[in-house]
């Protein structure tokens, strides 16, 4: 019988992982490059990104502003110019905007709706149409959110929830239609994460106790925790499962 992990490898795989700068992004970079994959991360926070290829030789950071169409088409041509092939995506970066629906400015909400929504539909496209030439197929994943689930008031976040609902069903949509190519189309769902975007959140003693109120284990997650059900979709091990959304959320959603 062959080794069961070996299916949770990515070597020889290359992998494109956005809003790779911190947080989520960040720790995806490290599990992939340590499990043998060529890592392209890409963030708007070059610097940053240049640390993580300097401790990871396996790892290429491209500057990218996922909001920006050019950078996005950048980002893949590069990928592929350098690689030859694209296995995974990674959709992760993302913005909040933590106002109240009636105060939110329209041009807030429409930079939300274009990060964390428009920006990976328009990056699947980009990525499937190279992955489709490619016998292997391959992977993606999109980060959502518990918030694509139910609505996060009294946290605030109008497009933000918009977004991540969309983003919720979109998995579906081209998980049908691209099974076809061997293309498989998941996400993962986090509940409270201790990253950039909650650590504020989670460090004021009133938002740490709703959050633990709320979430049955009594606790925020930590970034680490996410990497299983990453893991899972990105690599062979998830080679029959498409169209899912995996929260992670300490049973938030169970209530």
């Amino acid at each position: 019988m062959n080794d069961p992990l070996n299916s949770f490898r990515l070597d020889g795989k290359v992998a494109i992982i956005t809003g790779a700068s911190s947080g989520i992004g960040a720790q995806t970079v490290k599990l992939f490059s340590h499990l043998g994959a060529d890592v392209v991360a890409a963030a708007r926070r070059e610097e940053r990104l240049i640390d993580l290829s300097n401790q990871y030789p396996n790892v290429m950071p491209v500057k990218c502003d996922v909001g920006n169409e050019e950078d996005c088409k950048n980002l893949v041509e590069t990928t592929f110019n350098r690689y030859k092939k694209i296995d995974i995506l990674v959709n992760n970066a993302g913005i909040s905007d933590p106002v109240q629906a009636l105060e939110e400015d329209l041009e807030q909400f429409k930079r939300v709706i274009q990060i964390d929504l428009i920006s990976c539909f328009h990056l699947a496209q980009l990525c499937a149409l190279r992955m489709k030439e490619q016998e292997s197929g391959g992977a993606i994943v999109n980060v959502a959110s518990i918030h694509g689930f139910v609505g996060s008031s009294p946290n605030n976040q109008p497009g933000y929830t918009a977004a991540k609902g969309g983003l919720v069903n979109l998995t579906r949509e081209l998980a049908l239609e691209w099974a076809r190519h061997g293309i498989r189309v998941n996400a993962i769902a986090p509940g409270y994460i201790s990253t950039e975007l909650t650590d504020e959140m989670i460090a004021g003693e009133s938002g740490r106790t709703w959050i633990e109120r709320n979430t049955p284990m009594r606790r925020p997650g930590e970034v680490e925790e996410l990497d299983g059900a990453m893991l899972l979709l990105a690599s062979e091990a998830g080679s029959y499962i498409t169209g899912e959304t995996i929260t992670i959320d300490g049973g938030w959603l169970a209530r």
